[in-house]
Parts: C-alpha cells; structure tokens; sequence
C-alpha cells in the first residue's frame, strides 16, 4: 500500500453517494477499525459500539427499509439532525450543498418526488456493500457523542488509504425503533448514525461534488501577538509529519459483524 500523508487523506475525503458492488474484504474492515479505535475519547470512555452489516444481512437491511418507505410510515426520531430554524452562514452552506448536489442529479427543485427517490438511496446505503451503524449508551452526554464523531472521522480517513470511500449517514436516525430491532440493541442503547462504505463508482456524476468550506479566518480567532497575515497565512499552511503508533490488538470486542463472511 503506497505511503499516504494525513494532509493528503483529508483533502481526498469526500462523501461518496454512488458505490460500486465489489465486495470489502472482512480483513480490511478489521483493519480500519483496529486503527480507528486510537481516535481521541474524553477520559478513555470509548463510548461506542459499531454493528458491522453486509453480506446477506445488508441485503436484508435494504428490503426493510425498502418495505419500511414504501409504506409511508415514519417514527420518532431521538434526536433532531439540524436545528428547527437553521441561521447564516450556515443555512446558506446548507442550502448550497443541496442544490450542487441535486444539480449533479438532475434532480430540479420543483420535482419533489425525484428528489425524495434520490434521497431514499440513502437507506440502500447509496449501493455501498458494507454499513456502519453507531450507537452510544444512553447514560452518556454530549461530550461523549463528540467522542463518537472524532471516530467516524477517523474511521473516514483510514478508509481513503484502503481506495475506499465513505458517507456519514444521520438520516438512518430518522428510524430509530427499525435499527434498533434490525441490530438487536438494548433498551439502554441509543441508535445514533450509519455510514456507507465500499469502492466509489468513478463513472457518477455526483462523486465529483467537493463541497466549499469557508475560509479559515472566518471561524478562527487568533489571541495571541496579533501576527501578520503573512505569518498566520505560513502557520496555516504548514505540514507537519508524525510517527505512527502501531499498537498491537486482539481484536474490536466492541465492533459486532452481521453478515455471511462475518459469521453472524
């Protein structure tokens, strides 16, 4: 595997909505999440628990949901995805992104129902082999959610040095009482988020989307000798390198597989 700089990870992650069917080698998963497990996590909690689903129980999943959608029920999220009244510059980030987005699809504004055909693909894990699904007991806080997150990202990254691709779903949150039951969790066990993972399809349109990020200077706040632009421009734009700390594992005992070559 040819040596990748995190920099360069960073710049290649993107959210991948448009998978090929080549299946992902068990091992490399392992491998992922044996890596991943080194993410940073507020006093060492390790607050989560991955479920790993492909094979036939990914196929199971999709016709759930299938099921589940063409039926027109919905439940109860836990937990709101965006705020009920988005503000600037946010709303606008959001807003924008939507439109690239559905404007790779040809999928216009005014055609609703295209558009909620291409969001469904989301629940079909965008034909991505292997899901992801995060969950988090319900006794910890917020802090512990951002620990959850700090993995993902994680696990996102290791996935661009494998040529995979990756896409962090909330939206599976939006059936809470459908995951919980799919994935067997406990009562106490709280169903937070999913996440698409395989081989990008280099032939979709919406593969190419690489959304804006705002300039630094407009989240940043500098307090410190008020540098010159020049220097803060420097220090931004500085690379650092960093030695790896392999460490060896026995294995993910809080990572659970459900699929034929997972043996579950």
């Amino acid at each position: 595997m040819p040596i990748m700089s995190v920099s360069e990870a960073v710049q290649r992650r993107r959210s991948i909505r448009a998978f090929l069917p080549t299946p992902v080698p068990q091992a490399t998963i392992v491998e992922i999440l044996e890596l991943a497990r080194r993410a940073p996590s507020g006093g060492n909690l390790q607050p989560w628990r991955i479920d790993v689903v492909s094979d036939d129980a990914a196929q199971s999943l999709k016709a759930l949901m299938a099921q589940r959608l063409a039926s027109g029920e919905t439940e109860e999220a836990e937990y709101p995805i965006y705020p009920d009244a988005l503000w600037e510059p946010h709303r606008s980030y959001r807003y924008r992104v939507g439109e690239e987005m559905y404007g790779l699809l040809d999928a216009p504004r005014e055609d609703r129902a295209l558009r909620r055909r291409h969001f469904e693909e989301n629940f079909r894990l965008f034909g991505a082999p292997v899901g992801l699904f995060f969950s988090i007991d319900r006794r910890f806080g917020a802090p512990q959610w951002s620990d959850i997150g700090m993995l993902m990202q994680t696990i996102m990254l290791l996935a661009v040095e494998h040529d995979l691709g990756t896409c962090a779903q909330e939206c599976w949150s939006l059936w809470p009482k459908t995951m919980r039951n799919f994935l067997g969790l406990g009562s106490q066990e709280m169903f937070f988020a999913g996440m698409a993972i395989g081989y990008p399809n280099p032939e979709a349109p919406i593969n190419s989307l690489h959304t804006e990020r705002a300039p630094v200077e407009t989240f940043t706040r500098f307090h410190c000798s008020a540098p010159g632009k020049k220097d803060i421009d420097q220090k931004i734009g500085a690379k650092w390198k960093g030695d790896s700390d392999p460490r060896p594992f026995d294995g993910p005992t809080d990572v659970h597989f459900h699929g034929t070559e997972y043996g579950g």
